[in-house]
């Protein structure tokens, strides 16, 4: 993907955060356990933190060429779907073994961080 449309797609997901987190405040706090809303609140925070995170991507990638910007980016997405998704899924239907899920999401997530630094570094 290029600058633009990885900065789209941080924009997209930053926007569905919020509309996650308002969900979450308004429509779940009376009908899920404070134990679930707090897995759900966990997960819109790193939603939106990565759904950053591809805006970064987005800058990043219109000054630095290396394919280690554009796999961060991928790594973020891959992270937030199965990192918050999971979270979201096992607040929502109160399945616990999904949270056995979400690490993996959490590794995917710190590879991008990883991959975003080599990509700014290895360009230079």
């Amino acid at each position: 993907m290029n600058a633009t449309t990885w900065f789209a797609t941080g924009a997209a997901l930053a926007g569905l955060a919020v509309i996650l987190g308002a969900f979450g405040a308004h429509g779940l706090k009376a009908r899920v356990d404070p134990e679930l809303l707090a897995v759900f609140e966990t997960a819109v925070r790193y939603h939106m933190y990565h759904a950053l995170a591809l805006l970064a991507v987005g800058l990043a990638a219109g000054r630095w060429t290396s394919p280690w910007v554009g796999a961060a980016g991928w790594l973020f997405l891959a992270g937030i779907g199965i990192f918050s998704g999971s979270l979201y899924l096992m607040a929502l239907t109160g399945t616990r073994w999904l949270g056995a899920v979400t690490p993996i999401g959490g590794v995917a997530l710190i590879l991008g961080w990883a991959a975003l630094l080599v990509g700014v570094l290895r360009d230079n």
